[in-house]
């Protein structure tokens, strides 16, 4: 199916995005979008004719455990409402630990590389097929960035995702910003990732900033584009027409105006490569595959990536053959993103503790690894200012015990009570 020019739908956006001319599509964060009803500019979107295809965040399919059946089924119903093409995920690993490595279940809160060996590609594709059954559409999965390596990889990037596409048949979203994050970070061209790529399995690509800070390339989706993301993609089209290319921007939302101009400098690199001459030789033949390795395959990759998420997120050692200096800066990375996605689902508690909420939240985090999702850590962290009798100011510590008591209890307050706090509040702020 032929896309074409597409931006990323953010709520905080979604004024501009209608306004913006010749989108033909956009894609929304599936989780963002409730299972019985679409946001209104989404609905008037779909009715101008606009495709929305939902991106998927937290499945985990290159986690060690099987596809959760609840997660998938929201999925699922997300595409039969916006009535898409298909859906897309993350090549990633978002949790580890749990039941099958016996050790305490961790979050991540962001995409994690899986390695690059058999064991996890037998794996990953396991749960692809289990997800490609529990969906009504084609499902594409995205390449993502990286700050670390994992030591041992057997495959490349373009190796390991030609493997995954003949194993299952799935689509391949291709970031080519990723393809440039992991240039940076990790030594890997991206023109050799391209030519490992099956790019007739490419659904569509997207294109992102980021940012440089001492030598390590920061996937931030809050910056502009960079010449040197549009010369990946550039490199990309040499090679193949994609069916859509999508523009992401996450945070720091610009005016309009620089949307629209980093959409023309899209089309325009699309336009002026696609009269460049395909780069010369073929894909390089498979690698051979390693027998016997089947038997334990999850168990050994859960005990793996259970050991790095609990040095990222637990304090945990470095697991072996990693660079230490990488993993502190993915750790700090982690908990920044985590400070930050708490202050946007629970918007009130930056209020209450102005200027002194970062800091007791980092502190919070360097002690508290999240394991039940960010509205749970927002809780979780409100609760523990309480117990150890913060914030100082009485009116804030108040105000800060109602925003708790209304979320933690077993059922919503009734609205007598809920303006009878209201009223008090108001009486404390005289």
């Amino acid at each position: 199916m032929k896309l074409g020019t597409g931006i990323g739908w953010r709520p905080e956006i979604e004024d501009a995005v209608e306004a913006l001319p010749g989108i033909d599509w956009v894609e929304a964060v599936a989780e963002n979008i409730c299972t019985d009803h679409l946001p209104a500019s989404l609905e008037r979107l779909r009715e101008r004719g606009v495709t929305v295809v939902p991106h998927g965040v937290s499945l985990g399919l290159g986690g060690a455990d099987r596809p959760d059946a609840g997660r998938l089924a929201d999925l699922a119903a997300r595409a039969v409402l916006l009535g898409t093409p298909l859906v897309t995920e993350h090549i990633a690993f978002v949790r580890a630990g749990g039941p099958l490595t016996a050790s305490p279940g961790l979050e991540a809160g962001h995409l994690l590389p899986v390695p690059r060996t058999w064991d996890a590609l037998e794996v990953l594709c396991e749960n692809v097929r289990i997800a490609q059954d529990a969906l009504p559409v084609p499902l594409a999965l995205e390449n993502i960035a990286a700050l670390v390596s994992w030591p041992g990889e057997e495959l490349t990037e373009g190796q390991f995702l030609a493997e995954l596409v003949e194993r299952t048949g799935v689509r391949l979203l291709i970031d080519v910003a990723n393809l440039h994050t992991n240039h940076v970070n990790r030594g890997e061209d991206p023109a050799t990732a391209l030519d490992e790529l099956p790019v007739e399995a490419i659904a569509y690509v997207h294109v992102a900033g980021g940012v440089e800070k001492d030598g390590v390339w920061h996937d931030t989706h809050a910056h502009p584009v960079t010449r040197p993301v549009l010369d990946v993609l550039a490199e990309l089209r040499s090679r193949v027409d994609p069916p859509g290319v999508l523009l992401e921007r996450d945070d720091d939302f610009p005016p309009a105006a620089e949307l629209a101009g980093e959409l023309t400098a899209i089309r325009a690199t699309l336009a002026t490569a696609a009269g460049t001459p395909a780069p010369a030789g073929r894909r390089p033949a498979r690698p051979s595959e390693p027998a016997g390795r089947t038997a334990g395959a999850r168990l050994r990759v859960g005990t793996a990536q259970a050991a790095l998420l609990s040095s990222l997120v637990a304090g945990a050692p470095a697991p072996e053959g990693f660079d230490h200096r990488r993993l502190g800066v993915q750790s700090r990375a982690l908990a920044a993103k985590r400070a930050d996605v708490v202050a946007k689902v629970a918007p009130e508690l930056p209020e209450i503790l102005g200027d002194g909420y970062r800091t007791a939240f980092l502190g919070y985090a360097g002690s508290r690894p999240m394991s039940a999702g960010y509205r749970r850590d927002a809780l979780d962290f409100a609760e523990q200012l309480l117990v150890a009798g913060r914030p100082a100011d009485d009116a804030a510590r108040l105000r800060l015990t109602h925003w708790w008591q209304d979320r933690a209890a077993p059922r919503p307050p009734r609205r007598t009570t809920r303006i009878a706090r209201a009223a008090r509040a108001a009486l404390m702020g005289r």
